[in-house]
């Protein structure tokens, strides 16, 4: 598969997951019904969309770090005597992508009721 297709495939699974979390974003407003007899409740609406959307911080923040640590290591084969600057490099960025993973999850955790 060609880096081209493989870019164009990922671009539609990101755009796919932003309409799915905008889409969860509204859904305890359009479930919302006050004679209480609705399968789907806000409750339950809310709790899966923070659940969802923790799930999905943490694969984006997973794969984040693989790629910056495949490409730190690629990089180190490539220039062994800069191995020491790529690799603090390597790891302020990771650490800056964990505190972004960080509070995302937690926001997405305090929509839980």
């Amino acid at each position: 598969m060609s880096d081209k297709s493989q870019s164009k495939k990922r671009s539609k699974l990101a755009l796919a997951m932003i309409a799915l979390g905008v889409v969860l974003l509204f859904a305890p407003a359009a479930f919302a019904q006050e004679d209480g007899g609705s399968l789907l409740s806000t409750a339950g609406a809310s709790a899966l969309g923070g659940a969802i959307g923790a799930g999905l911080v943490v694969m984006g923040g997973a794969a984040g770090i693989g790629r910056i640590g495949g490409s730190a290591v690629e990089s180190m084969a490539r220039q062994p005597e800069a191995a020491g600057q790529i690799s603090t490099a390597m790891l302020i960025t990771a650490a800056l992508i964990e505190g972004a993973t960080l509070f995302a999850v937690v926001v997405c955790l305090l929509a839980l009721p």
